[in-house]
């Protein structure tokens, strides 16, 4: 797990309630503000068919699950301290927060959709509070505390361009590398920005703060969870969001119905798969008839009206839209589809869209990497070379000097 999705938000939005629920873990929950001091980290997963379906083969997952042809592959959730207004000059636990985040790969903002929540995150009347503010704050912090960090000795470096030509990427990518930021992030914010290293010198306020803004949301996208769908005026609210903010993608979500299901399931009352729509009532008598009737308003107001509790969703949308994760399979044995131990498919890896058949060694083994020779495709058991770009769901043999895996 290379890569990270941070949970952020206000404080009592929701953030640990969606982390608990997405990773199965307690981490404390409460009503007042700052119950997250210190970040949560927990691992959860995301959902994609597998590829046993397609070979119709039992499979033996030792790195992830499959449940019906569904493989769920782990990845790592950061909860972090929770963020209000001011947080870039340290105000609340600002500075933690932005500690925190420096890890992350890709944001889910938790937005209390029911607008029971001030922005320091103080219950009010419900209804009485704007979430699309949250929304906005949130991102206004974001490009504060990055731009705090490119400005800082900023006529040094533009000196430096100007005077020896160096490259402003490589002085800024020396700045960034802490916060996750690539040569390709910053090289890309500038090109939307339509800025110029050479004329940087002449970059007025507004023009950098542009660059940080595409910065922002090229190296630290964010996607919006408009949580406690179920509460009164959360619908109207979440689709206000969809309206103000076209440029975001709003996920009407319910974090107490994902955990309810999830619990429900591991004590094997129900069957449930995450990010489905449904779920099958394996002890009908281990329920009451309370129960029963909100396990039915669940499915209704929930899951069938929304496709699911947007938990799941969003985890997907985060690793495999924002991110451009493909799953890829090694074997031993292409023709078996097994690992030198007999069992079948193992393993999978989520590695960026575009990787090569090399490249996906170097995530296995460096060893594997530096002494490869070739891969074989299980599909169509030809060889590929070490330029070959892999697809999603693709199955693979690695051959080695060293080995074979």
């Amino acid at each position: 797990m290379g890569f990270s999705v941070g949970i952020v938000g206000k404080p009592s939005c929701g953030k640990t309630s969606f982390t608990n629920a997405a990773c199965m873990t307690d981490f404390k929950v409460g009503s007042y503000p700052f119950t997250t001091i210190e970040a949560n980290v927990g691992v959860t997963h995301v959902r994609t068919a597998c590829a046993c379906r397609d070979f119709d083969v039992q499979d033996n997952p030792k790195n992830s699950i499959c449940i019906d042809g569904v493989r769920l592959v782990p990845i790592k959730l950061i909860d972090v301290a929770g963020l209000v207004p001011g947080a870039h000059e340290g105000r609340g636990m600002g500075n933690q927060f932005l500690d925190d985040l420096r890890q992350a790969d890709v944001l889910i903002h938790i937005v209390d959709a029911s607008g029971a929540l001030d922005s320091e995150g103080q219950e009010v009347a419900a209804g009485s509070h704007d979430p699309a503010e949250d929304v906005r704050f949130l991102e206004d912090e974001l490009i504060e505390w990055i731009l705090g960090i490119v400005t800082k000795d900023w006529r040094r470096i533009t000196g430096r361009v100007r005077a020896e030509g160096a490259k402003l990427e490589e002085l800024l990518l020396e700045k960034l590398s802490g916060l996750k930021i690539s040569r390709g992030d910053i090289l890309k914010a500038m090109r939307h920005s339509e800025l110029k290293s050479e004329t940087v010198d002449k970059w007025t306020d507004d023009e950098l703060r542009e660059f940080v803004r595409s910065l922002q949301h090229t190296a630290k996208p964010i996607i919006i969870a408009a949580n406690k769908i179920d509460r009164p005026g959360a619908e109207d609210n979440m689709k206000r969001l969809q309206e103000e903010f076209p440029d975001y993608l709003v996920v009407p979500v319910s974090a107490l119905a994902e955990k309810v299901l999830k619990d429900l399931d591991k004590k094997g009352v129900i069957k449930y798969i995450p990010g489905s729509n449904d779920f099958e009532i394996l002890q009908s008598d281990n329920l009451s008839d309370s129960e029963k009737n909100q396990l039915q308003k669940l499915k209704e107001h929930i899951l069938q009206k929304y496709g699911g509790t947007g938990v799941q969703n969003l985890l997907n949308k985060a690793v495999f839209d924002y991110l451009h994760m493909i799953t890829v399979y090694p074997v031993h044995d292409s023709n078996t589809l097994a690992d030198s131990d007999g069992n079948v498919l193992p393993d999978v890896y989520l590695v960026p869209e575009g990787t090569t058949a090399k490249e996906f060694a170097g995530h296995i083994h460096t060893d594997l990497m530096e002494s490869f020779v070739h891969g074989i495709d299980a599909r169509t058991k030809m060889r590929i070379s070490d330029k070959h770009v892999l697809k999603d769901r693709d199955v693979i043999k690695i051959v080695s000097a060293k080995g074979q895996k």
